[in-house]
């Protein structure tokens, strides 16, 4: 066994399969992932020499970058973890971990098959150096793959026989060339400000970040979560008469929380909903709540009211009372943002209220005198 730990040092071989012919295999054999690793430990020789003093850890398997980008880097960690339990010379300086029967032998190792027609796939690897070696093999590795870290043609080929598919690019890069790679690809689709808070959760978890979406919504990193400030709140707090506009503008804002949401979850980062004094905030399977006040007995039972937008149909929906005048009085909101969160929530709402999962819907965004998310004065039949 090694007499000091070793320091792991993070990197990739990524491919990038002709468009629209996705591997039709995620993972490599125990035979297959060592014979990779040989080739791979011959490409990186050729790029960075000083690979010879460290230890190469390869996984035999395909993931797409929300799976390696997840807070604790897990993947690499497991991947680490298993290297290091193999005495160093049993197998040399290669020791590669490829699938049995199907099965990884740990499960951080198994893609999942719900990112498999990504543009690109990656396969982990790392290089366990020794503390005298690590720092200026680490600098090596960031300055020469960036640069010319190709892989050799026979390596290429060699993946295009065993996975069946054809290569655009197969390159190494190093997990801050990723991180730089996704910064790039997030901030191209306006997401830049999810980006600032999903590199601190990686690389700087113990700190605080906040920032603001492109339209305005307040979020905030703290404690491995995602804060974020509700549909509801942010539109109490815009200045404008324009009622049109005010509905239109949550609708997009509701857009945002579910992109912000679906990455957000790829990456294992949980999204929550900040919450107010005298508020109370969930989250679900898909859906976040918010509870603003307790039902009255005085008033008609509670009812299930959905706020639409075209493109996006249920946008929210409002749990509210008729009062005295037909005064409408909110219970609580609640955002469906995945497909298949409504029925769900319906089913929370309509349990906790004990009224039917009638849902009434509105065929609009429908804001009170104030200009904020509210019911109609009269129930609708």
């Amino acid at each position: 066994m090694e007499t000091q730990t070793p320091f792991a040092l993070p990197i990739v071989l990524a491919l990038e399969p002709v468009a629209g012919e996705p591997a039709a295999r995620m993972t490599l054999s125990r035979d297959e992932a060592a014979e990779l690793a040989e080739r791979v430990a011959a490409d990186l020789h050729t790029l960075v020499p000083q690979v010879d003093a460290a230890r190469l850890a390869l996984a035999g398997a395909l993931f797409d970058q929300v799976e390696l980008l997840r807070p604790g880097f897990p993947v690499w960690a497991t991947l680490d973890e298993l290297a290091r339990r193999v005495p160093r010379g049993q197998l040399d300086n290669v020791v590669a971990f490829g699938s049995h029967d199907g099965r990884m032998p740990a499960q951080p190792l198994e893609p999942s098959p719900i990112f498999a027609d990504g543009p690109m796939r990656l396969l982990p690897m790392s290089l366990l150096a020794p503390a005298t070696l690590a720092g200026e093999l680490s600098e090596q590795l960031e300055i020469q793959l960036v640069g010319r870290g190709e892989a050799s043609a026979p390596t290429a080929d060699w993946l295009m026989r065993t996975l069946g598919i054809r290569l655009e690019h197969v390159r190494y890069l190093s997990r801050n060339d990723l991180l730089a790679l996704t910064c790039v690809q997030y901030e191209h689709v306006n997401l830049a400000p999810l980006w600032t808070l999903l590199e601190t959760a990686l690389l700087t978890p113990e700190r605080t970040e906040s920032t603001m979406s492109a339209r305005g919504l307040h979020l905030r990193y703290e404690h491995g979560k995602v804060l974020a400030q509700s549909p509801s709140q942010w539109l109490a707090a815009q200045k404008t008469d324009d009622v049109a506009g005010r509905a239109h503008d949550l609708a997009g804002i509701v857009f945002e929380l579910r992109q912000y949401a679906a990455l957000l979850a790829a990456h294992q980062l949980p999204l929550l909903l900040q919450a107010d004094a005298g508020e109370q905030v969930e989250q679900g399977d898909g859906y976040l709540l918010e509870t603003l006040a307790a039902a009255e007995s005085a008033h008609e039972p509670p009812a299930l009211f959905a706020h639409e937008a075209a493109g996006l149909g249920v946008v929210a929906i409002t749990v509210a009372q008729r009062g005295d005048g037909g005064v409408a009085h909110v219970l609580a909101h609640g955002y469906p943002l995945r497909p298949g969160a409504l029925g769900p929530l319906l089913a929370l709402l309509a349990d906790r209220h004990g009224i039917p999962a009638d849902l009434l819907a509105l065929g609009r965004v429908v804001l009170d005198g104030r200009g904020e998310l509210g019911a109609p004065p009269t129930t609708l039949h």
